[in-house]
């Protein structure tokens, strides 16, 4: 998007700024300028002169020599110009001064060519005369130069004056990046606007007068939308009596500076519209539209049309064509056909302003190989209220330039009007949310620049149609810190654990799982989340089991990728498999992956993902090196009671005798064992591996990284060994918890130092023997205080059934 500074200023006439203020500012306050051209920045001393006299040169045939008043006085210039006569008013550089580049269009020289005073042949030459592309512009852009020769000026221009001025020349052309959620400043009056906003400065949009004969342009023409999906609105308007002539000198001017070449004064009107308002036009000479109807429709498949630029192009059911009663006369959102097209000898016109779906539209330009600066627009996807307003300015235009006669009246196709988005207005959370300190009135202050306006009544912030990027809180905020100024916005400290530079709680439970597994030689593996069904099958997992209630995947990679996991062994035992294969030894490794399991099937709301701590391993180590390495886990995260093991775990994938669930708090945080022979031969792993599968969620509700620091104890502490004959029934960790039950406040540790089973013990049972160790923290511990314990200790042991070994 290109705009001019006086267009700009147009709107926004206290505006003030260099170009580079300019800049900076607009590109601070949201709306990015990525360059600008300053068009006179090669050109200097440059006056308007009139041709007093001419007079031959009398060396020279093609020469002629001129006496030319600059207004301050008459200067001699030698030039060859074929086209200039006495009395022409003409720009002229003086002695000094500086021209933009040569005679070929476009040709520039960096810093321009500096004229000097001095002698074609002969004659003294205090000067020159210039031709259009000399002043770094192109017939293109002024059509009224001459193809070869000095640019004339009207006779309404003042000798002595700027004729850079006076040509529009004296100006700064902006380049934008817009990004395409702000489709209103893919406008002269949207960028305008911004403008005024960031420079506090009134905004003047043009004012659209009423315009129209008593007649009604329904008795011209019928409109109808058939696809109202891809148009939700048209507007069409009927201008007769049509004068095709030059559009003014100003409207010129203005085209040209966005690089819009001149043409006529109904072709300029639609371009300076589109230009001003975004609104893409297009007019249709009405006497070849047949049965005076314009029909909206989907293409036919094949359909073939011949475009404006006479190429023919073939089209599909997706594309969007305007059709009369008996033809197609355009294609929607980006170009005219050539059968309607406007030509010298038009009497009546049709004005169209619609409003296409900005999809679709960039589909059709893709489709049939024609972007446009229409389709441009259109496929940003345009509000629909602006096309009436577009389309009375145009109509205004066309009184104002004598174009034509307005007929009174829009055919206007909308079906439904889009209204205004509202959102929710609150001052607390958007100082939050920046960091801020500002009123709710500095607030709206800000907000009132942009037309965003406040309802009291529901305390909602309106958004007026052309801002389609209002949506919620967060786009209200940043309209407020675009205009209070990014530069402004203090400084300030991140708030919340997510925002202070560390780990959240639950990744630095995570982040200890790592350690502690890798500190105990386990290396990281990752396995796929997609599966296949026949894990289920090589896990023995029975037909009931809810662990093969998997979710299906709609559009698989194969039958082995066709299930979310619903248990994360398979991928830890196939690693296992696969480095027992390949002769690895002693292989450790662990898995923190997330498994799926739906609340229901079919899904009705998206699965529970729970996060597992795998580990597997074989070779050297047993189901109590495993054991180990899970307490060691706990006591990191800071689980301090003393979790428990239940044996009977029902784990079908497990060996029988060597699995247990890890109970902590009352409740199951998983499971670890050794790997069912069976099992281990479906992996194709020959010796013994083991698994511990720990549900993180658990972990990380009961964790805590809280320390409580105590001191080295002072007093000693008190040692009492005990061996037992204990009933092979009876689980160690059976004895362990009435220890810890029965042991008193002065009860430290105790420790499993022997289990021993031989001929010495008797049949069905074992020998265990444990210390036990006491400590007081404020004096040494007598006989009494330890005897006590041990009674009490000893007493619930019996219960079990358990003796003291003799």
């Amino acid at each position: 998007m290109n705009t001019s500074l006086s267009w700009i200023k147009a709107y926004v006439p206290d505006l003030d700024v260099t170009a580079q203020e300019y800049t900076d500012a607009m590109t601070l306050s949201g709306t990015k300028v990525e360059g600008f051209e300053q068009l006179d920045r090669d050109l200097d001393k440059i006056v308007v002169g009139q041709i007093e006299k001419i007079e031959k040169h009398p060396d020279a045939d093609k020469l002629i020599v001129c006496q030319v008043n600059v207004g301050t006085e008459v200067v001699q210039i030698v030039t060859g110009a074929p086209n200039v006569k006495e009395g022409d008013k003409i720009p002229v550089v003086l002695d000094g001064g500086r021209v933009a580049g040569g005679h070929e269009p476009g040709q520039r020289v960096e810093g321009g060519i500096k004229i000097k005073k001095g002698k074609l042949r002969g004659v003294p030459s205090n000067g020159m005369m210039c031709s259009i592309e000399e002043l770094g512009s192109t017939r293109d852009m002024y059509p009224e130069a001459p193809e070869y020769g000095i640019y004339i000026f009207g006779d309404d221009v003042e000798v002595g004056s700027n004729a850079v001025e006076v040509l529009g020349l004296d100006d700064v052309v902006f380049e934008y990046e817009v990004t395409s959620n702000r489709v209103d400043c893919y406008s002269v009056i949207g960028i305008a606007r911004e403008a005024a906003a960031t420079f506090r400065k009134e905004f003047v949009p043009p004012v659209v007068t009423a315009t129209g004969n008593d007649e009604d342009a329904h008795d011209y023409i019928k409109v109808t939308v058939k696809d109202t999906d891809l148009c939700p609105r048209y507007c069409a308007r009927v201008v007769k009596n049509i004068k095709i002539g030059p559009s003014p000198k100003w409207m010129q001017r203005r085209l040209a500076s966005v690089g819009i070449r001149p043409i006529n004064n109904l072709v300029d009107i639609t371009n300076y519209v589109m230009e001003e308002y975004g609104q893409p036009m297009h007019a249709y000479d009405l006497d070849t539209i047949a049965g005076r109807e314009i029909i909206v429709r989907r293409a036919e498949a094949g359909e073939k049309f011949v475009t404006l630029d006479g190429q023919e192009r073939q089209m599909d059911e997706e594309v969007l064509m305007i059709c009369d009663g008996e033809k197609s006369v355009g294609i929607a959102g980006i170009m005219g056909g050539e059968n309607s097209m406007i030509t010298d000898n038009v009497k009546t016109m049709l004005f169209e302003a619609a409003c296409f779906d900005g999809t679709n539209i960039r589909k059709s330009a893709k489709r049939v190989g024609l972007r446009t600066d229409a389709s441009g627009k259109f496929e940003k996807g345009l509000d629909p209220n602006n096309a009436q307003a577009a389309i009375d300015r145009a109509c205004q235009l066309v009184e104002m330039m004598g174009a034509g006669e307005v007929v009174g009246g829009m055919v206007d196709v909308y079906e439904e009007e889009r209204q205004p988005s509202r959102v929710k207005f609150d001052a607390d959370k958007i100082n939050a949310l920046l960091g801020t300190s500002l009123t709710k009135e500095e607030m709206l202050d800000y907000l009132a620049m942009v037309e965003l306006a406040y309802d009291e009544e529901t305390n909602e912030i309106v958004a007026p149609t052309f801002r389609q990027d209002i949506h919620r809180l967060a786009d209200v905020a940043e309209e407020v810190a675009r205009f209070f100024g990014y530069d402004n916005i203090p400084t300030t400290l991140p708030s919340g654990e997510a925002t202070t530079g560390k780990l959240s709680f639950k990744l630095r439970i995570e982040e200890v799982a790592k350690n502690i597994a890798e500190f105990c030689g386990f290396s990281q593996g990752m396995t796929y989340s997609f599966e296949s069904p026949k894990v289920f099958d090589k896990l023995l997992l029975p037909e009931d089991s809810e662990l093969r209630q998997a979710i299906e995947i709609m559009n698989p990679l194969g039958e082995d990728y066709s299930v979310m996991r619903t248990t994360s062994l398979n991928g830890m035992l196939t690693s296992l498999a696969t480095n027992y294969n390949r002769r690895n030894k002693n292989v450790r490794l662990y898995e923190l992956g997330n498994i799926y399991l739906p609340k229901a099937l079919p899904l009705t709301e998206l699965p529970e993902e729970r996060m597992q701590f795998t580990l597997g391993m074989y070779g050297d180590g047993d189901f109590f090196y495993m054991k180990g390495v899970v307490e060691e886990f706990f006591e990191k995260v800071g689980l301090h009671e003393k979790e428990s093991y239940d044996p009977n775990a029902g784990k079908p994938f497990l060996h029988p005798g060597r699995q247990a669930n890890i109970i902590y708090d009352g409740v199951v945080v998983g499971y670890l064992g050794e790997v069912h022979p069976d099992v281990a031969d479906n992996y194709g792993i020959g010796e013994r591996a083991y698994i511990a599968v720990i549900d993180m969620p658990e972990i990380v509700a009961r964790a805590t990284f809280d320390r409580k620091y105590e001191g080295i104890a002072k007093f000693p502490a008190v040692n009492r060994d005990i061996s037992m004959v204990v009933p092979k029934s009876i689980l160690v960790g059976q004895i362990e918890e009435v220890i810890a039950k029965c042991g008193g406040a002065y009860l430290e540790s105790y420790a499993l130092f022997d289990l021993y089973e031989g001929a010495q013990i008797k049949e069905g049972f074992k020998s265990v023997a444990y210390s036990i160790v006491f400590r007081a923290k404020d004096r040494t511990l007598e006989e009494a205080d330890i005897t006590k314990a041990m009674d009490k200790i000893l007493k619930n042991l019996e219960e079990l059934g358990i003796e003291l070994r003799k």
